[in-house]
């Protein structure tokens, strides 16, 4: 059993930790992107695996204390966070979806570029495809 004043100082320490994390995100994406010292900017892998690391770091310590899974027996805690782990491949899912979506929209467009133009009753064709662009 947690008493009040045990309480009030994991809330103080817990304010104070999430806050210190936050700035240093803005920190790190201020100085990633070349903002704090001009000229120098991070690799984007370094920039996003330190601002994902301290997200998920948050994400954990807000489950953890202010959920109160950090109390829960193992199977409650797990039938809450295996679900999460389920939307975030769904997310991910959805992205690369949508962007092999987009890719093949390209590849339509550039089909569709094609004019269909009558042809010589000589020939004895309607119409024939005449290819505008050789690229596709």
């Amino acid at each position: 059993m947690v008493t009040y004043e045990e309480g009030i100082s994991t809330v103080k320490r817990g304010f104070i930790l999430l806050g210190a994390i936050t700035l240093c995100e803005v920190g790190v994406a201020l100085l990633g992107k070349g903002y704090l010292i001009p000229g120098f900017t991070l690799p984007w892998f370094v920039m996003y695996a330190m601002m994902i690391s301290m997200s998920l770091y948050k994400a954990y310590f807000i489950v953890k204390f202010f959920m109160h899974m950090g109390y829960e027996v193992r199977g409650m805690a797990m039938s809450v966070l295996l679900p999460c782990c389920l939307l975030i491949w769904a997310i991910i899912a959805f992205f690369q979806e949508g962007s092999s979506w987009g890719q093949r929209r390209e590849i339509i467009q550039k089909k569709n570029e094609r004019v269909v133009q009558p042809l010589n009753k000589s020939t004895g064709m309607i119409f024939q495809l005449k290819v505008v662009s050789d690229k596709i």
